[in-house]
């Protein structure tokens, strides 16, 4: 088997920069799945005074494809004696990373992370294999300001959205559409009333964009849906079996949530969310598909978030352990499980 070395990338967050090395080495085996060859000796080596994340493997021109969209991946080389040689690296980029980059706001996940949740959702899929081929539809139920549906325009997917809160959505509208001009994609931006049963039930935000011009042209459009509603009460608002991926950043017990089931306003404990949500989440997932959920286990230990899943039929993937510290007040894991039927 040949060696390589992989340079991570550097973090703005300096604390997931301090844990990136162990998070990628656990990412870096959840791709073994979908690569031609086997992985080996999978750890971390200081090569000219700079870490590495190091492995073995036999790669080809595929698998460098694959690994190229490793959340932390910045550079990867074979090694050769003591020499590194480059190997190109082709991540998945429709658009400019400042779609990802450029929303700064308080609570906004960290972007590297966002990309392993989906990665690692993506992964625990039937759909795994068709991760460079675009035409997948993610799901972000408590999709915030949109950080993961803008990874899934980068990736060439889809996105679906809910948000309760009325102007996180007005304002990733206005991101959207702001970013779309200066960039000169043809698109489509509306925001619309929808109704159920003869009443005004939520909004509904639709973005139709492409690449280029030739791509609109020929009708290779992404389509963005956000629904302004409560994330346990979809039916009725979206069809049922519409999602290949859901991934979703529970709240962390200070933002998002949903309302209270005894109308007590907006909760944001994860596990009463979670267990709300989840039937209404699974029926806008497709049979193969995966659901990937990040949270603080400070206020919510796994063991429970993963008791919900299971009781509502689906299957936890196994990872190498992915826990890490945010703040002095959050420790955030991961979790992913498979819906089979």
């Amino acid at each position: 088997m040949s060696r390589y070395a992989m340079l991570l990338a550097p973090s703005a967050n300096r604390v997931y920069a301090d844990q990136a090395a162990r998070i990628s080495q656990a990412e870096l085996a959840a791709f073994a799945p979908v690569l031609s060859s086997g992985l080996a000796g999978i750890a971390t080596a200081e090569i000219g005074g700079v870490e590495y994340l190091t492995f073995e493997a036999d790669l080809a021109e595929a698998d460098i494809a694959y690994l190229s969209n490793m959340s932390a991946a910045y550079a990867l080389f074979e090694r050769v004696g003591d020499m590194l040689r480059p190997l190109m690296l082709t991540p998945l980029a429709r658009y400019d990373s400042d779609l990802i980059t450029i929303p700064k706001y308080a609570g906004k996940t960290n972007e590297q992370f966002t990309k392993l949740v989906l990665n690692l959702t993506l992964l625990g899929s039937a759909f795994a294999r068709r991760m460079l081929d675009g035409g997948l539809t993610v799901l972000d139920p408590l999709c915030g300001r949109g950080t993961t549906l803008n990874q899934a325009l980068m990736y060439g997917y889809d996105g679906i959205g809910v948000e309760i809160d009325g102007k996180d959505v007005e304002a990733y509208k206005l991101f959207l559409q702001t970013w779309l001009k200066r960039k000169r994609l043809k698109h489509t931006a509306d925001l619309i009333p929808v109704r159920r049963q003869g009443r005004r039930a939520a909004r509904r935000l639709e973005v139709t964009l492409a690449p280029s011009k030739d791509d609109h042209k020929a009708g290779a459009v992404q389509r963005i849906i956000v629904l302004n509603a409560d994330t346990t009460g979809l039916d009725g608002l979206i069809k049922g079996n519409v999602a290949d991926l859901i991934v979703t950043d529970l709240p962390y017990g200070v933002a998002h949530g949903s309302y209270d089931e005894d109308g007590g306003g907006i909760t944001r404990r994860p596990l009463d969310l979670l267990e709300r949500a989840v039937p209404e989440w699974l029926k806008l997932l497709r049979p193969g598909g995966a659901v990937g959920i990040s949270w603080n286990t400070k206020v919510a230990k796994r063991e429970l978030a993963e008791d919900i899943l299971v009781a509502n039929g689906l299957k936890p993937i196994e990872f190498e352990p992915l826990a890490h510290r945010v703040d002095q007040g959050i420790e955030r894991d991961v979790l992913v499980a498979r819906k089979y039927s």
